[in-house]
């Protein structure tokens, strides 16, 4: 059931809202709405308290000018006083001596200016209670119910308020129970009236228009806190890309490429305009607090809260130990052996930070140097060393800043090799936020457990959209399937992580969506839950680019989730899909391209002013994802056509030269971009990983082998292979016999594909006729003759079809054969070789009318997208009431998953828990069936002393359930380090597609007929994608069989399912 918000959406069509959030905003005048633009008033002007947080009256300034941005006139702002000079933050710049603390002179920020007051044209006034004089009287005087927000953290309420001060006959009120709390409210107001928090990052265009209303149709919008208390990003592995852009922008520091005050005041906007407040900045090759003074007091003054990465404690940056203490004979990073130096390091980090400790969150703990595992210890003296620095670090916090630890916000990520030392005994203080991580591939780790859901400190999840590191980088675009990240981060939410939500977002720019989503859930989890996805993208879509086109791009945007996450395509290499089963290397091809033609038509649709935008966040992803999908699948046929000494092998690489090409222009594009502004920004390698996990310092295509061209075959000049198969005819290759002339094609029966295909090409030098003949009436050709060469001939891909109402009506097994001829005599099929032949097997036959549901045997295969289950069979020794499954739409590689819900539910057995039950009729009877379940990714998020785990049972339809098998398939962490068979998990996304991985049951099938299948998710998060039932018949693939027949959705005879991609 949608929430009424998404409902109070689409219903009031002249209203505009936040992403989510109550609409309060039209520009059409609505009964009762306040008109704070056009109209009567020509100078509107917004009014903040002097007294109140400079980042307030800052953000009152961008309101402002945001109204000006939509209007054509800028507001004006005023804090009530006549000749007002703008506010100022005061600061003192740390002197560059960075071993010991002192500060220069004084400098300062300067806030916007000021006009002078006008209460008749006054249509906003903002403030923070307790800081505002305007907010305090207007409550003290009972016009301004402030009571839901008070004491609360950053919460907003907007009321219309009868005259608020003299002369004033009304004017909208937002009052913040703390200054952030004001900020969102004003931002609030920013993007209802049309102005994206992308409008610089990703040039969203902004709509103008002359009339403003605001309209409260309960009399006030009250804003509760967050779901999440501190929200943020973390900027990290930023080379090249936006490190080059920076240096293509800013100027450089004297210690690095210029990560300054000017960059980050457009970071700290995107982060509040998205109702974020925490970072983490730049860690490769910069040193925030370093590059340049003012970066982390601009911080506090934007009240952004700062924090530091999983490595870097004491709001450090990592490389200040190297560039000011390593490098000058002070000592290793090696706190077993550098104590005392490590300490003071600590004090200064403490004394930095100290004036701006208000918007200040720290990071706990240490790794080793480089963001690596501490080295030369075992277990036992690292424990006992990190026990040690952290209550070093929290005596340096009291000494400090002269408060009790308890009253300072402190975290300890549980990163890699730090989550193994909770499980040896690590003690950390209750007051202590656990930063659980994910496995660097959006798979959540840990959540609290036990005692853990019950600390002070609480939990949170550091989250990872882009990574550097085994198995492979992935830092080049958005590859990021949003219903996974929801997926995780509910499950998250649900054990109690909702102190942090931090998200590694790379060079942040090609990311756009998946970070607003991850922000807008973590701000609002009940809002944008995880069945929500779809609408937060159509949401989403509205807000960018209004609602006409916002349908068909949140389509678009869900399909490129679902395809770009079936693997990251730094990983996409030639071997990943199959171009003989299943069609599956066409299918992908041709997803692709009906993605790429439909983001093309909307693009031509959408007017100039929202083409960049919609190119950088929508146009250019989908362009590169096709561009790498054929360079690879292209490579993968020139090596199959190579095999086959094919002409053709050579036209492979001509395509695929053509697309590398593509790629590069694609990226010149890109530069070209609004006059160059964001040159440099793609300029990360994604071609040329050579099973080394670093990034390729300069794109380079798969290898391929060129055919001789000019010589022909000593099998002849034509050639044949068929679907299912590497191998050819005439002629011997390493896949079938010497001397063989005959290949099979897969079998044709009534419940599978309804063609199979075998191609005939040219293998020399020399035009031929060919022909074809098949010695079954009803065995049908798509093609029985055609032209194989190198000058007016072609490859010819030749369907085989059964006309089924003509064949036998008993059931058996009859094999075609298909014979062919050449034109050009001897020279088409040379005489030492047999005459080439094709056979086709034909099975007939057909099911009890008594199976009137379920999926039906082919191929010996049966194959089962989860979600299409017929029943959910309930426990009658049920342990928790409402335990049922949830669908997972769009999610995953092919269709969606299906997982036990709610994510509360505790670990089941089978006899305690529903089952999903799978109708399935067999022909086949043999022994040791092999059931094989795709299913996520996920980790023992409860600890591997309660792995996940699920169960199968396969049995005879109306007899006794067999005994359940219950399967574990997430070994223990080994170590420090992952589960064994996670590396391919996470690169295949699935477990299961490794054979090492255990998601395989064996039965006994002896005999025909109706079985039930029954699937346990015996946990929350075990998400079961796809089932595959192999008979015998399963050949290699990536994505697995196409769905088989199901009685009821499909026609008898004409299955059209060749491939996972074609639904009907």
């Amino acid at each position: 059931m949608m929430p009424l918000l998404w409902l109070v959406l689409t219903a009031l069509a002249s209203l505009v809202a936040s992403l989510g959030q109550q609409p309060i905003v039209s520009f059409t005048k609505v009964p009762d709405a306040l008109q704070i633009a056009g109209g009567d008033i020509k100078k509107p002007q917004i009014l903040v308290s002097g007294g109140d947080s400079w980042g307030v009256i800052r953000a009152a300034g961008d309101l402002a000018i945001d109204f000006g941005r939509v209007t054509g006139t800028n507001f004006t702002l005023s804090n009530g006083e006549k000749g007002a000079k703008p506010t100022l933050y005061e600061y003192h710049p740390v002197a560059s001596n960075y071993t010991h603390y002192s500060t220069n002179d004084t400098e300062y920020f300067f806030g916007p200016e000021f006009t002078d007051p006008s209460a008749p044209n006054t249509v906003i006034i903002a403030g923070t209670l307790g800081r505002s004089a305007l907010i305090d009287d207007l409550v003290k005087a009972g016009k301004l119910d402030a009571s839901q927000i008070d004491g609360k953290w950053e919460s907003f309420v907007t009321q219309i308020v009868d005259s608020p001060i003299r002369d004033c006959p009304r004017a909208v009120v937002i009052a913040g129970s703390d200054p952030r709390g004001v900020i969102f409210g004003l931002y609030d107001i920013s993007e209802q009236i049309g102005v994206s928090p992308w409008y610089w990052w990703a040039d969203v265009p902004i709509k103008a228009h002359e009339e403003i209303f605001i309209t409260l149709p309960d009399g006030k919008k009250v804003q509760r806190s967050p779901s999440v208390k501190y929200r943020g990003i973390f900027l990290n592995d930023e080379q090249p890309g936006l490190s080059g852009w920076v240096q293509q922008n800013y100027d450089d520091t004297p210690f690095g490429v210029g990560y300054n005050r000017h960059f980050y005041a457009n970071v700290y906007e995107l982060l509040l305009r998205l109702r974020a407040n925490y970072l983490w900045p730049a860690i490769w090759g910069s040193m925030l607090e370093v590059d340049d003074p003012a970066n982390q007091p601009l911080a506090d003054a934007w009240e952004v809260v700062m924090g530091s990465s999983h490595t870097e404690p004491m709001m450090r940056a990592q490389n200040e130990f190297g560039t000011f203490y390593t490098s000058k004979g002070l000592g290793p990073w090696a706190y077993d052996q550098n104590n005392r130096t490590i300490d003071e390091y600590f004090v200064y980090g403490a004394e930095r930070a100290k004036p701006y400790a208000n918007n200040s969150l720290w990071t706990m703990g240490m790794r080793g140097s480089g963001d690596t595992a501490i080295a030369g210890l075992g277990v036992d003296a690292i424990v006992s060393l990190l026990e040690a620095v952290v209550e070093s670090q929290r005596n340096v916090i009291e000494d400090v800043l002269g408060v009790k630890t308890a009253d300072v916000p402190q975290m300890w990520c549980l990163y890699k090799e730090v989550m193994s030392y909770i499980e040896e005994g690590l003690t950390i203080p209750d007051d202590i936020t656990l930063l659980w991580a994910d496995d660097n591939w959006g798979n959540v780790r840990r959540v609290p457990i036990g005692d853990e859901k019950t600390r002070a400190g609480g939990a949170g999840v550091y989250y990872h959209f882009d990574y550097v590191g085994d198995t492979r980088n992935y830092k080049w675009i958005n590859t990021i399937q949003l219903q996974k990240t929801a997926e995780q981060m509910q499950l998250a939410y649900a054990h109690g992580a909702d102190r942090i939500w931090i998200v590694n977002v790379g060079d942040l720019k090609p990311l756009e969506i998946p970070i607003n989503h991850f922000l807008d859930m973590a701000y609002d989890i009940e809002q944008w839950g995880i069945d929500q996805t779809g609408n937060w993208t159509t949401a989403w879509a509205t807000r960018e680019f209004g609602p006409e086109q916002a349908d068909a791009i949140a389509d678009i945007m869900t399909r490129f989730g679902m395809y770009a996450a079936r693997r990251k395509f730094e990983l996409v290499e030639p071997h990943v899909y199959s171009v003989v089963n299943y069609n599956e290397g066409d299918a992908i091809l041709q997803q692709w391209q009906t993605l790429v033609d439909d983001a093309q038509s909307l693009y031509e649709k959408l007017d100039k002013t929202s083409q960049p935008a919609y190119f950088e966040m929508v146009l250019h992803p989908i362009l590169g994802g096709q561009i790498i999908h054929q360079v690879h699948i292209g490579a993968k046929k020139n090596a199959v056509y190579a095999n086959q000494h094919r002409n053709s092998a050579n036209d492979r690489i001509t395509d695929v030269l053509a697309r590398f090409q593509a790629d590069a222009e694609l990226t010149a594009r890109w530069d070209d971009l609004l006059g160059g502004k964001w040159k440099r920004m793609m300029d990360q390698t994604h071609f040329g990983y050579d099973g080394y996990w670093q990034q390729p310092m300069r794109n380079v295509l798969p290898a391929m082998s060129y055919v001789q061209s000019a010589v022909s075959s000593i099998a002849g000049e034509v050639g044949i292979a068929v679907e299912g198969l590497n191998a050819s005819i005439p002629g011997d290759d390493k896949y079938h016999a010497n001397s063989g002339n005959t290949l099979v094609l897969p079998p044709l029966d009534p419940y599978g594909p309804a063609t199979r295909w075998f191609e005939v090409f040219s293998r020399g030098t020399t035009d031929c006729d060919w022909s074809a003949t098949v010695d079954l009436p009803w065995v049908k050709l798509s093609q029985d003759k055609g032209v194989a060469g190198p000058v007016n001939g072609t490859d010819s891909r030749v369907l085989v079809a059964v006309e089924w109402s003509a064949t036998p009506k008993v059931a058996n097994t009859t094999t075609a054969n298909i014979k062919f001829t050449a034109g050009c005599g001897k020279e088409g099929f040379t005489t030492w070789f047999s005459s080439p032949v094709v056979q086709v097997p034909v099975i007939t036959r057909e099911i009890p009318s008594s199976f009137a549901s379920g999926f039906v045997e082919s191929d010996k295969t049966v194959a089962i997208e989860a979600p299409n289950y017929q029943r959910i069979h309930s426990s009658t020794n049920a342990t928790v009431s409402n335990t049922t499954y949830l669908t997972l739409d769009n999610y995953g590689r092919t269709m969606g998953g299906i997982t036990l819900w709610p994510q509360t539910t505790p670990p089941q057995t089978p006899s305690t828990a529903p089952a999903l039950e799978y109708d399935v009729y067999v022909f086949t009877n043999v022994s040791k069936v092999n059931v094989t379940l795709y299913l996520s990714p996920t980790q023992n998020y409860l600890s591997d002393k309660t792995p996940l785990e699920f169960a199968v049972s396969l049995f005879p339809a109306g007899e006794a359930q067999a005994q359940p098998q219950v399967m574990r398939f997430v070994p223990d962490s080994i170590g420090p380090d992952m589960p064994a068979g996670w590396a391919s998990s996470i690169a295949d996304s699935v477990w299961g597609l490794d054979p090492g991985h255990q998601t395989t049951t064996r039965w006994d099938v002896l005999k025909k007929g109706a079985y039930t299948l029954r699937v346990w998710c015996l946990a929350p998060s075990v998400i079961v994608q796809k089932i595959v039932v192999d008979l015998g018949g399963v050949r290699p693939s990536y994505l697995g069989p196409p769905e088989s027949f199901l009685v009821g959705r499909d026609q008898y005879g004409a299955n059209q399912r060749a491939s996972f991609a074609q639904r009907t």
